[in-house]
């Protein structure tokens, strides 16, 4: 056979190059497919062992010991792992059962609720302060009423305002009237017990028209402090919250009380004016406006904004 011509060996030479070059692209995919999988596996592997490695320490290790794979599994926010924090629940220490109260609150919200409720009986105060507040961040509606139970029947003033801002972060209307009768009473001079109670019935109040209005808790600090393109309100869901659940109007009338309550400590204000411009009734804006000045910054801060919410949804009702 005749030698290639020097036309075609450039030619043959590409030919191989490209068929080199497909084979490498074909290794190098099944090499790294070949190392995710491994990874995974491992990775999987990895986890099984550290849930088992949990379980082992809350099993058998000391209090501090413990309490650490706890905090482990509640930053893993895992429902799997949640389930290895279950035995710590009737731990013969107080403080292993109170910090398992909130190492299991990623368990399915009824199983979680079924675990929790026992505690708040507890001998303990911590554990049942701990439980209240675990609850609230559980959502189960069914807890309102055992939670409530727990503010009218605990010794504890610790217990007590653990419940009422738990009340506040399931966000159910039910709660509102418990709330009410709260700020209703009146507020106790030097007593920080009683002060931090009627701030967190007021914000709990806030937090519960939020959620029904927007679905979620949003971080109280005023939209006015942020450059106005930050400020957004969220359009409600009810453009009259008051005539969907009724209990507001009452919520709306004490809040406004509590407002202008000179004895009031300065935080239970700033929770009421937060509170009415989620409830957005439009009675309200004379008695914010006269507190856009207010010599409390915070508080003057506060009102201005609860009075743009109302008027966003005055503005809504007109446009509808």
């Amino acid at each position: 056979m005749g030698k290639s011509s020097a036309a075609e060996r450039p030619t043959c030479r590409l030919k191989n190059s490209t068929t080199n070059h497909e084979l490498r692209v074909t290794k190098f995919k099944y090499f790294f497919w070949c190392c995710f999988l491994s990874c995974v596996f491992v990775g999987h592997s990895f986890a099984q062992n550290n849930f088992e490695t949990y379980a082992e320490v809350i099993n058998r290790g000391n209090v501090e010991q413990k309490r650490t794979a706890l905090f482990q599994i509640r930053n893993l926010e895992s429902e799997t792992a949640s389930r290895a924090a279950i035995p710590a629940l009737l731990d013969s220490s107080e403080i292993v059962r109170a910090t398992a109260a909130f190492s299991v609150i990623s368990l399915p919200k009824d199983e979680a609720l079924q675990l929790l409720l026992p505690l708040l009986g507890d001998k303990k105060g911590l554990v049942r302060r701990e439980t209240a507040y675990a609850l609230g961040k559980v959502r189960n509606l069914n807890a309102i009423a055992p939670l409530s139970l727990v503010f009218q029947r605990d010794k504890s003033v610790e217990v007590k305002n653990a419940a009422v801002v738990a009340l506040g972060e399931i966000g159910d209307a039910a709660a509102i009237d418990i709330l009410i009768q709260i700020l209703q009473r009146k507020p106790k001079k030097d007593n920080d017990g009683d002060e931090f109670m009627r701030r967190s019935a007021a914000r709990s109040i806030g937090q519960i028209a939020q959620i029904i209005q927007t679905g979620k808790i949003q971080v109280l600090t005023p939209n006015d402090f942020l450059p106005d393109k930050y400020v957004n309100f969220t359009p409600p869901n009810f453009l009259f919250l008051s005539r969907n659940i009724p209990i507001f109007i009452n919520a709306n009338n004490t809040l406004i009380k509590t407002l202008q309550n000179d004895r009031e400590s300065a935080d239970t204000k700033r929770e009421a004016a937060f509170a009415l411009g989620t409830i957005g009734e439009e009675s309200a804006i004379t008695v914010l406006q006269s507190y856009l000045n207010d010599e409390d910054y915070y508080l003057a801060r506060i009102a201005k904004e609860s009075v743009r919410e109302i008027q966003f949804v005055q503005y809504l009702r007109q446009k509808k």
